[in-house]
């Protein structure tokens, strides 16, 4: 997506607003992937992220089982289910009902709860998407740590509900790749570090795409 111009318009500090919520207004307002996502019926910006690699890399194809870690609010979701794809969601967070696609709420670390997305998906997945990005302190050092943890999560959970040669698309942040790529390296026979058009120039996060998957790590 090329980001259309936009005429900017100032939000005023009324009605309680709290200096970072009138940043935040702001930025909303000033943001052409905001708009372009409202324009096209998406529930957030993130969606054009998916959609930058989906095109250059074809990553979703119709018929595919998609599991989307970290769904809420559902716009890589509402993606997944326009290509063809069957969709099972999993977040902590509710998230309203998308048709095309099931939703759990729930912790995807829980056994219980992985049990169920596997029984929604009808066993493993094709590709598993994961934007899922803990809360952030602000001490780079202390965000990197955090979201390293919750990659390495993910891709233990990858033996369990995706399919040999499957795909997966998960969010890092710079520095945390020296960690995880190792493990990927094991598991999957390419990957790609991406930084998307629609990543906001503060951001420090990137996206892991790792294709091929190998259930057993080859023999050393």
């Amino acid at each position: 997506m090329t980001a259309p111009r936009r005429t900017r318009e100032r939000v005023r500090a009324r009605g309680g607003r709290t200096a970072a919520q009138v940043r935040w207004l702001q930025r909303q307002l000033d943001d052409p992937f905001v708009a372009e996502a409202k324009k096209r019926g998406f529930r957030a910006r993130s969606v054009f992220k998916l959609e930058e690699i989906d095109k250059k890399h074809g990553l979703l194809r119709r018929g595919m089982a998609v599991l989307d870690l970290g769904a809420a609010p559902g716009s890589w979701t509402q993606y997944a289910v326009q290509k063809g794809c069957r969709v099972v969601a999993c977040d902590l967070l509710e998230m309203a009902p998308l048709p095309g696609a099931e939703f759990v709420r729930g912790d995807f670390t829980d056994p219980a709860v992985q049990e169920r997305l596997r029984e929604l998906l009808g066993g493993p997945a094709d590709v598993v998407l994961s934007d899922v990005a803990p809360n952030t302190t602000g001490l780079r050092n202390v965000d990197r740590l955090k979201v390293e943890a919750v990659v390495e999560v993910v891709l233990d959970l990858l033996g369990r509900v995706l399919r040999p040669g499957g795909a997966c698309l998960v969010k890092l942040l710079k520095g945390a790749e020296g960690a995880i790529l190792p493990i990927v390296r094991q598991r999957f026979t390419a990957h790609r570090l991406i930084r998307p058009k629609a990543t906001r120039a503060e951001s420090s996060e990137l996206y892991l795409l790792a294709t091929g998957f190998r259930p057993e790590p080859p023999s050393a």
